[in-house]
């Protein structure tokens, strides 16, 4: 469940880009020459008074009873959302590839070979020593050997097959299971970063995912013109049920993709959730992130009232959003066995020239990386 309600252009990097990152505001009489300005900094009084407001706006916290209802029916409020906006509430966001060149497998073909082979090896040696093994039944325990499709598929009671689909998918044939490049992404929304991905991607070992917590949104992804089955996979997933399986075994996707999506999760269950996504990423594989800032203008427009916990807030139509910080995101990767490769703040300040407004954005990008493993061959 991407969150469409805010999409903003691409944070700033140290190598300049020719369109984005080069606008800097220097005369406040031109604030208006420009839709988007770049690295905005804040004064103490501006800072001070964004404290103040969502001080001010949480201090009343939404009822108890209310707030169970936003967490069991949740997934009504995201299909309400994907029934009445469909895809065309926001755009496909070709930015990324800038931002996360591992979205591009086929531009990195050179970085990525050696570090390919080794996982390849690594799951054929693993697959090969595990044949005729004990049944496992908890994602814990599998062996991993995603990617080769090697080994007889498990047979199970009819009964034992719903539970354990991850059972299944030991040493077994799986959507993808032949690619050389998988890219998961997590709330996926209407498809407006899959569909880029597969877009721009001729790779024939690519192979891209994409799950969300609304039956609607992926439905609309499944009907979509461009979905492919054979370069493409799209499932319903509830990211904070544990007992619920993904499609592929643990250590096989490279990219994993969280844009908006994590705050939109009950923070106490956010580590859980981040841990189990860490499982699925091969050596050396990445998950990327961006998401809403500390005092982002979508946080200091919330009234009382609205509020259910610490940056926290439910909306008008029933779903909700968390404001991070980058610390709070470190924390949650790295307490999931990740390293730290990025960890930004991209402050902006867009401007609406029709109606001569300014607003002040601030959203957090991060990637991090799962520690390489040693060969065990």
């Amino acid at each position: 469940m991407a969150d469409p309600h805010s999409e903003g252009a691409p944070p700033t990097q140290v190598r300049k880009r020719e369109q984005f990152g080069t606008r800097f505001l220097s005369d406040p009489s031109r604030v208006f020459h420009h839709n988007t300005w770049d690295n905005v900094e804040w004064s103490e009084e501006q800072a001070a008074a964004a404290e103040r407001k969502v001080l001010e706006n949480s201090a009343q916290r939404v009822c108890q009873e209310k707030q169970v209802d936003y967490e069991v029916n949740a997934h009504k409020y995201w299909n309400d959302f994907y029934k009445i906006h469909e895809n065309g509430f926001f755009k496909d966001r070709h930015w990324l590839f800038m931002e996360f060149p591992e979205l591009a497998p086929s531009q990195n073909e050179n970085h990525l070979k050696d570090l390919l082979m080794e996982n390849k090896r690594n799951e054929i040696s693993e697959c090969q020593s595990s044949k005729g093994g004990p049944g496992l039944t908890t994602s814990e325990e599998q062996p991993k050997c995603s990617s080769t499709g090697l080994g007889p598929k498990t047979q199970l009671a009819p009964e034992e097959e719903t539970q354990n689909f991850s059972h299944l998918q030991i040493c077994a044939k799986f959507p993808g299971s032949s690619a050389t490049y998988r890219i998961l992404e997590v709330g996926c929304g209407v498809g407006n970063t899959v569909f880029p991905i597969l877009q721009t991607n001729n790779d024939p070992g690519l192979f891209v995912y994409c799950c969300d917590f609304s039956s609607t949104a992926v439905e609309l992804v499944q009907t979509n013109s461009e979905y492919d089955p054979s370069r493409c996979f799209a499932f319903v997933h509830d990211l904070c049920d544990g007992d619920q399986s993904y499609p592929v075994p643990e250590n096989s996707i490279d990219v994993i993709v969280l844009i908006f999506v994590l705050s939109a999760i009950v923070p106490d269950k956010m580590q859980k959730v981040v841990n189990r996504l860490s499982r699925l990423l091969k050596s050396g594989g990445v998950m990327v992130l961006r998401d809403y800032g500390r005092y982002d203008m979508a946080q200091l427009r919330f009234k009382k009232g609205q509020c259910l916990s610490g940056n926290f807030y439910v909306r008008g139509d029933g779903t909700r959003v968390y404001f991070f910080t980058q610390g709070e995101l470190d924390t949650l990767f790295t307490t999931a066995g990740l390293e730290k490769v990025q960890n930004l703040v991209d402050r902006r300040l867009q401007v609406n020239r029709g109606k001569q407004l300014t607003m002040y954005r601030v959203w957090v990008q991060c990637k991090y990386r799962k520690p390489l493993q040693p060969s065990t061959s």
